[in-house]
C-alpha cells in the first residue's frame, strides 16, 4: 500500500507498529474485517493496547496476503452515492494453520490479551441449533476432547487458550459476534459443557473468571470479488484482500467485561444492559428476510439480493414476512419498527453491493432455527398464522432438492448436506415424503414443529406449490 495515501483515502490515525495486541479474534473473515476491526481502528489513536491478533481456522490464503501487506487492508464502503476507501491498521497479527493455532493458544493465554472475540458463523460453534447444546458427536469436538492440545474447532481452540491461561488467574472476556440467539449465554453454556468434559476444575475457573457478553452485529458484507480489487487500485491501493461493505454499521454490546475493554462507543457502538431486543429484531427481521430472499430469489433466477428485493412478488413476500414477525418482537429501545423495515428494504436494494443469494443460502440448517423457526413457535403459541414463515421454510426445502426450476444442479453447502442428499434420494421425487423426512431432522426442527399440523401442513402445501408451479406463480 502506498504512503502517503492518495487524497480521499482515510488511513490509520496512529502508527500501527506502535500498537500492541490486546484482542485475539477467531474467524478472520470479511465480516470481522469490515465490522469489529473498523470499530477498533477508531480507538487506537487514544488507546493503542487493543490491537487484534486475527486467527483463520479454515484457510490461510487471506492470511498470507494480509501478512504480505503488513496486515493492512482496505474497507470499501459502497453506497448509492459512491464508494469511500479506508485503510485499516487494527489487525496486528494474522495467523492460520496448525502453527497459527498453537500461537493463538499462547496469545489467548497471555495476560496482555483481555478479550477473545469470534466470528466463526453459526456452524462454527459445533452445537445443535434446535437445543443450543454442544454437539458431542461432532467430529471436531470428538477430536478436540481426545486431543485437547491440538484442537481443530473454534470452541476447542478457545478452551485450549483458556486452559493455558488458567495458571495465571487473569480474567478475560469472550465476545461472540455471530448471529446466535442469546449468543453470550449460549457460548458460555457451550464452553462450560466442553470444559466439564475436559476437566471439571477448568469449568469452575471459566465460570468464575470469564465473562460472555451478548452482542448484536449488523453490517452487510459480501464476499470479495475482482471488482473490489479494481476499485482499490482506483484509489491507489495495491490491495489483494480488500473488503466491500455498505455504509450502515451497528454494534450493540452488553457492558459486561472481565478485564477492561476498548472505548468502542467512540466509533458508534452501543453499550446496553440488555441486548436481547436488538438481537431478536435483527435475527428475525433482517436475517429472516435475507434467508427468505436467498431461497426464493435463487430459485426465481436472481443472483443478487438487490435483484430479489426489487422483484415485486418477492418484495411483497418480505413485507408479509415482516407483518408476521414484527408482533413477535419485544419493544426495542430507540427503534421504530416501521422505519426500521423501510431502512432494511433500502439497504437490501443497494445495487452497489452485490450480495449473492447463493452465499446467504449456505448453512441453512444452522440459520433457520433462530431466523424463522423461533418466530413460528411464538406465533403458533399465540394461535396466529405462520403462512409466510412456512413459505420461507418450504423454499429452503425446495432449494435442498438440489435442482432448480430449470433442472440445473444447486450446489447445496451445509454441515448437514450429506443428510439432505440422503433424504432427497430416499424421497424419490415424492414431495410429501421429502417434506416429512426433512421435518424429521430433529437438530433443525426439534420435536414440536413436525408434530404440529398448523406448521407441518402449511409447509407441505407451500412445498407442493413450489414444485408444481414454481416460485413466480406461487408468489402471484
Amino acid at each position: 500500500m502506498p504512503h502517503p495515501l492518495l487524497p480521499g483515502v482515510r488511513g490509520p490515525g496512529y502508527d500501527p507498529h506502535a500498537v500492541s495486541v490486546g484482542i485475539v479474534h477467531l474467524g478472520l473473515g470479511n465480516f470481522h474485517r469490515a465490522h469489529q476491526a473498523v470499530y477498533t481502528d477508531a480507538v487506537l489513536a487514544d488507546d493503542p493496547v487493543w490491537g487484534i491478533c486475527g486467527v483463520s481456522l479454515r484457510t490461510r490464503g487471506a492470511v498470507d496476503a494480509l501478512v504480505a501487506q503488513d496486515q493492512l487492508y482496505t474497507v470499501l464502503e459502497r453506497g448509492p452515492e459512491g464508494t469511500r476507501a479506508q485503510v485499516i491498521g487494527s489487525l496486528r497479527e494474522a495467523l492460520a494453520g496448525p502453527d497459527g493455532v498453537a500461537l493463538a493458544i499462547r496469545r489467548i493465554a497471555a495476560p496482555a490479551t483481555r478479550i477473545v472475540s469470534l466470528t466463526v458463523t453459526e456452524k462454527g460453534y459445533c452445537h445443535l441449533p434446535a437445543s443450543g447444546r454442544l454437539d458431542t458427536a461432532h467430529p471436531e469436538i470428538v477430536h478436540d476432547l481426545a486431543h485437547p492440545d491440538a484442537p481443530r474447532s473454534a470452541p476447542g481452540v478457545l478452551l485450549a487458550g483458556l486452559a493455558a491461561r488458567m495458571p495465571t488467574g487473569t480474567p478475560v472476556t469472550v465476545l461472540t459476534c455471530d448471529n446466535l440467539p442469546h449468543n453470550g449465554a449460549l457460548v458460555r453454556g457451550l464452553m462450560l459443557e466442553l470444559a466439564e468434559r475436559r476437566a471439571p476444575p477448568l469449568a469452575r475457573w471459566v465460570e468464575a473468571n470469564v465473562t460472555f457478553p451478548a452482542t448484536m452485529v449488523d453490517r452487510i458484507v459480501p464476499a470479495t470479488i475482482p471488482a473490489d480489487l479494481a476499485t482499490a487500485r482506483e484509489f491507489g491501493l495495491n490491495d489483494t484482500v480488500p473488503v466491500a461493505t455498505e455504509p450502515f454499521s451497528q454494534w450493540v454490546i452488553e457492558d459486561h467485561f472481565a478485564n477492561g475493554r476498548p472505548a468502542w462507543e467512540m466509533a458508534g457502538a452501543q453499550f446496553v444492559a440488555d441486548v436481547a431486543p436488538f438481537e431478536l429484531m435483527k435475527l428475525r427481521m433482517l436475517n429472516g428476510a435475507h434467508s427468505t430472499m436467498a431461497y426464493l430469489g435463487y430459485l426465481a433466477g436472481h443472483e443478487f439480493i438487490y435483484q430479489a428485493s426489487s422483484d415485486p412478488g418477492l418484495a411483497r413476500t418480505v413485507e408479509a414476512l415482516w407483518d408476521e414477525i414484527a408482533p413477535t418482537l419485544p419493544p426495542t429501545p430507540g427503534i421504530d419498527i416501521p422505519v426500521y423495515r423501510r431502512e432494511l428494504m433500502r439497504r437490501f436494494r443497494n445495487t452497489a453491493l452485490p450480495h449473492r443469494t447463493w452465499q446467504i443460502a449456505m448453512d441453512g440448517s444452522q440459520k433457520l432455527p433462530q431466523r424463522l423457526l423461533a418466530a413460528a413457535r411464538a406465533r403458533l403459541a399465540a394461535d396466529q398464522s405462520i403462512d409466510t414463515i412456512a413459505l420461507a421454510v418450504a423454499a429452503w426445502m425446495r432449494y435442498l432438492s438440489g435442482r432448480d426450476e430449470h433442472g440445473q444442479a444447486i450446489d447445496v453447502r451445509d454441515p448437514l448436506a450429506a443428510t439432505f442428499a440422503s433424504v432427497v434420494a430416499a424421497a424419490a421425487g415424492n414431495t410429501r415424503e421429502l417434506c416429512a423426512r426433512l421435518l424429521a431432522i430433529e437438530p433443525v426442527f426439534g420435536r414440536d414443529l413436525p408434530a404440529d399440523p398448523r406448521f407441518a401442513g402449511v409447509v407441505q402445501g407451500h412445498l407442493e406449490r413450489l414444485f408444481a408451479r414454481g416460485v413466480r406463480a406461487t408468489l402471484g
